[in-house]
């Protein structure tokens, strides 16, 4: 029975490790790539002077994975660190896969179901985050200052 676990804790150890691995690994090639294209992206555009009184977003092409890749392939800079972004979003996502594909090597049923879950879950956050706007109303009450009347009853000594 010990043998058993001790396998077991060995198996969880391999796991982690390459868990591991793989995170380091996604976060130093996103950072890689977002340096290589804000270097590119410096070299071609570095002397122009930036405006600040109307904010510009992303081009519409940059806003879809594959405008992004259609842009990396022109050797576009923008599309070059959006490759890099999306990158860094895609490492946690394949993490969650391949703790499903470990998980189910070890039987653990339990955890597959959490993970698969998780991973549902990303990928739906990720697929449809970005096609509504959240509309967030806050009470205005809550942000109103309040008018202090210096002839108020309750505060005779304000002036």
């Amino acid at each position: 029975m010990s043998d058993q676990l001790g396998g077991r804790a060995h198996e969880d150890f391999e796991l982690e490790q390459r868990l591991g691995t793989l995170l380091r690994a996604g976060v130093v090639l996103s950072a890689v790539v977002t340096l290589l294209g804000g270097i590119m992206y410096l070299a071609a555009h570095g002397g122009a002077s930036a405006s600040y009184h109307v904010f510009v977003g992303e081009p519409a092409p940059l806003r879809t994975v594959g405008g992004v890749i259609a842009g990396v392939l022109r050797g576009d800079s923008a599309a070059i660190i959006q490759l890099g972004v999306l990158l860094l979003i895609a490492t946690p996502v394949a993490r969650v896969f391949i703790s499903v594909i470990g998980f189910a090597r070890e039987r653990d049923w339990m955890y597959v179901c959490c993970s698969l879950i998780v991973r549902a879950l990303l990928c739906y956050s990720l697929a449809h985050g970005g096609l509504q706007p959240v509309a967030f109303a806050a009470p205005a009450r809550l942000f109103e200052t309040p008018q202090l009347n210096p002839f108020d009853e309750l505060n005779p000594y304000q002036c």
